[in-house]
């Protein structure tokens, strides 16, 4: 069995063992925690890497390999080095050839005459650069944390982390981390007979995420800014879903839709940091969730983000009437801890 450690958002964990079950089944087995990396996830799985490639809720996926030796210089012996290559080798593989051009390390003391030494001897045997700062190849280097003794190195499997989607070819400021678009259409429950809505639709994440995750009936969204729009469509058709998912210009405030129409909202609404003001909020907040209300219909689900949290819950103890709190998951995004508020339309 190989180990594999799992790169997590803050907050997302659940969402991340729900879509390994989801995914791989029987087939994995979680190991303990460590208190070292709270933010990670380990398993043990048999099959090809490639089975991870596709998950949308982590950051990314390392190969962990143990070392029994006393400290990183060992690495550089001809058995440890063979071994590390050999499994750098078969990352590399399951890659389309010339995938990896740059490496880097990512370890204390990673501008040491060892790592140097490292540096260069990897350079000779891969062919690649080393980019210290922005590279295809991430190595990590560290104590172990699973045995008493030794170090590991991981692998990154991936040329990028998951959570850079490769669809994501026009990007907004305080675009929607997609790890976290992901886990609040997971909360959605995403069935084949959702009419699912998302306004404010920015530059598509959470449209594009959950038309990758499964069809519906109607995938739609709106945005009143035309910069966002042509974000937002470029995005579509990078995921090659434009035969799919509608995107179209009007005021969350004022939605030119009928009463009742859709059976799963989801929104990222604005923060007042990047998006948005906190005095716009004001406003904004209560217009629009009076229209998401108008439209939603009977056991309509309604996904939200926000990180103006008193604002949001002082404006649902006046909508009890219609509205039922079911969770609320705090996570992280760009120094911030946001909310996930998952709510259910009363009939």
């Amino acid at each position: 069995m190989t180990t594999f450690e799992i790169e997590i958002l803050p907050g997302l964990k659940p969402f991340v063992e729900e879509e390994l079950v989801r995914t791989l089944g029987a087939s994995f087995r979680l190991l303990p925690a460590s208190g070292d990396e709270p933010d990670t996830l380990r398993v043990e799985y048999d099959g090809s890497p490639r089975a991870f490639f596709d998950l949308r809720t982590p950051v990314a996926v390392y190969l962990v390999l143990h070392f029994g030796i006393p400290r990183p210089k060992a690495l550089l012996g001809h058995q440890h080095f063979t071994r590390l290559t050999g499994q750098i080798d078969r990352i590399r593989g399951l890659h389309p050839s010339g995938t990896f051009h740059t490496f880097r390390f990512s370890a204390a003391g990673k501008d040491s005459a060892v790592f140097t030494r490292l540096k260069n001897a990897l350079a000779d045997y891969t062919h690649m650069a080393n980019e210290p700062d922005d590279a295809d190849l991430v190595l990590r280097v560290r104590p172990a944390l699973s045995r008493a003794s030794g170090w590991e190195v991981l692998i990154r499997t991936t040329p990028r982390p998951l959570a850079a989607r490769s669809w994501r070819v026009c990007d907004k400021p305080g675009a929607l981390n997609a790890t976290i678009a992901a886990a609040m259409i997971e909360l959605s429950a995403p069935s084949p007979d959702d009419r699912f809505f998302n306004p404010m639709c920015g530059s598509g994440t959470l449209l594009i995420e959950r038309a990758l995750r499964a069809p519906a009936q109607v995938m739609g969204g709106c945005d009143t800014d035309p910069k966002a729009l042509r974000c937002t469509l470029q995005n579509i058709a990078a995921a090659d879903l434009s035969d799919r998912v509608e995107a179209f210009e009007m005021d969350a405030t004022a939605l030119d839709i009928p009463d009742a129409m859709f059976d799963v909202i989801c929104t990222d609404l604005p923060w007042g940091q990047l998006s948005g003001s906190h005095v716009s909020n004001a406003d904004l907040y209560p217009a629009a969730l009076a229209e998401l209300t108008r439209v939603a219909a009977p056991g309509c689900r309604l996904v939200v983000l926000t990180h103006e949290v008193t604002l949001f819950e002082s404006l649902l103890k006046g909508l009890s009437d219609c509205w039922n709190l079911l969770k609320v998951q705090m996570v992280y995004q760009g120094g911030l801890h946001p909310r996930i508020y998952l709510l259910e339309r009363l009939q």
